[in-house]
């Protein structure tokens, strides 16, 4: 059984040193570079905390676009001519080893869509983009509904047309 998990912003007050999950890349980043690229704008942080509000998993949030050429035809028919599309880039996500196959990276992405759901409301934007880090990677976000780009096959998207929020 998963504990609860307190998803917020990554502050200062949050030890990230104690982070381990497996991917060196992955745990790397956390300790070393995600507050620079949080200084700089160019991204957000969303940690998950256990109930001793340790660091279980994060994810990064930001701003991107998509080449409208890069969709499949079947997506360019319905949408005009732009010559690209603004979209949202989930652009890492880990679980500590602990909480592995415990459903967390699934809470996750769905925590990145709907705030790309609500971010959408306000600015606009076509869909939430991933980078898979290898197939096993891309494997799970299929399984959650994304499309892969044909020309890139490890980056993937989801419309989120295709996200409802309630209220």
């Amino acid at each position: 059984m998963k504990p609860p998990f307190l998803i917020t912003t990554l502050n200062k007050a949050h030890d990230r040193n104690a982070f381990y999950s497996g991917s060196e890349m992955l745990d790397r980043y956390l300790k070393q570079q995600v507050t620079q690229d949080i200084r700089r704008n160019l991204t957000a942080c969303f940690v998950a905390l256990n109930n001793e509000k340790q660091i279980a998993g994060y994810y990064t949030l930001s701003s991107a676009s998509i080449a409208l050429d890069a969709l499949p035809e079947s997506l360019i028919k319905q949408l005009p001519r732009y010559t690209s599309l603004p979209a949202a880039r989930m652009g890492r996500l880990a679980v500590a080893k602990t909480y592995q196959g415990m459903g967390l990276g699934a809470t996750l992405l769905t925590d990145a869509i709907m705030r790309a759901k609500q971010l959408n409301r306000e600015i606009g934007m076509y869909a939430l983009l991933v980078d898979a880090k290898d197939e096993h990677a891309a494997m799970f976000y299929l399984h959650h509904g994304f499309i892969r780009f044909t020309n890139s096959p490890q980056t993937l998207f989801l419309p989120l047309s295709q996200i409802s929020l309630q209220n």
